[in-house]
């Protein structure tokens, strides 16, 4: 959908976890992907600014630095069974696509099970599709299956 722009929100329980540590290495990976589906990114965690910028330096080559808890905890984003050493409730693994128009899509995953990006990309592919077109994507659907490639 050239022009119009979607996001896509990723939370993680905590900085320099390894779960979450592959999860931000794969979408810095397949940027290109999301790029090319016109979606920009945003990873948050319960963490510091200063722990999002150090755990920065092992999985991307960029950074940002916002504040972003309070957007978890409004999210309801924090999984009161997983809890860190400190004793706070983790952010569990979610994942929100925002449309042009409205949030289209919400998974919640627990901290020890990390995202399927594939299968990500496949929703995102039938959400901008959908969007457009009065029709419906039947189980395992994928883009090739328009075109028959």
């Amino acid at each position: 959908m050239p022009g119009i722009l979607w996001g896509v929100l990723f939370s993680h329980t905590q900085d320099f976890t390894p779960v979450c540590t592959t999860e931000l290495a794969c979408a810095a990976k397949i940027n290109f992907e999301f790029k090319k589906r016109n979606f920009k990114k945003i990873a948050l965690s319960i963490d510091s600014v200063a722990d999002h910028l150090a755990w920065s330096k092992d999985v991307m080559p960029f950074n940002s630095e916002s504040g972003c808890s309070p957007l978890s905890v409004q999210l309801g984003m924090l999984d009161p069974d997983e809890i860190d050493k400190d004793g706070m409730p983790l952010t569990v693994l979610c994942v929100f696509v925002v449309g042009p128009d409205k949030m289209k899509l919400s998974i919640m995953y627990p901290a020890t099970t990390g995202r399927n990006f594939d299968e990500l990309l496949r929703v995102i592919d039938s959400l901008q599709l959908t969007a457009l077109e009065t029709l419906a994507t039947p189980v395992d659907w994928k883009v090739h299956m328009l075109t028959g490639r």
